[in-house]
Formats: C-alpha cells, sequence, structure tokens
C-alpha cells in the first residue's frame, strides 16, 4: 500500500486520521470503502445513527448548532 492511500484514510464519523494497520474497513456494495477508527465511531455511525456535527469529541463539531433551512 503507497504512501498516499494511508493519508487519505479519514475515519467517516468523528474525521480523525486512520493509521495503515489499524481501523475498521466497510466495504459497500457500489464498491465505496469507509474507514471508521474504533468501535465508538463504527457504533455512533452505524447502529445509533447519529450526526457528528451533534458530538463534542469529533473533529466535524458544530460549535452553535446546526442551521437548518426551511424553504
Amino acid at each position: 500500500m503507497s504512501k498516499t492511500a494511508t493519508s487519505l484514510r479519514n475515519c467517516i464519523f468523528c474525521g480523525q486520521h486512520v493509521s495503515s494497520a489499524h481501523g475498521i474497513m466497510l466495504v459497500k456494495n457500489d464498491g465505496s470503502i469507509q474507514w471508521t477508527c474504533s468501535n465508538k465511531c463504527k457504533k455512533n455511525h452505524r447502529q445509533l445513527k447519529r450526526d457528528p456535527r451533534k458530538m463534542k469529541w469529533t473533529n466535524k463539531y458544530v460549535k452553535g448548532g446546526i442551521k437548518i433551512s426551511k424553504s
């Protein structure tokens, strides 16, 4: 595996870097690959269906709340 492929691995839930030989890889039926850094992120994403923008411990957290436009 090349160095460029390892730098592209980011957790789909928290956004942290997933180093090589770590994390959990999920390959979907359409061929896309999703990486999670830990079992905590995997459970929050797949089973609990939580929004990472609402979790303070993620890098995707939005301070001040999420703005939803009503159109």
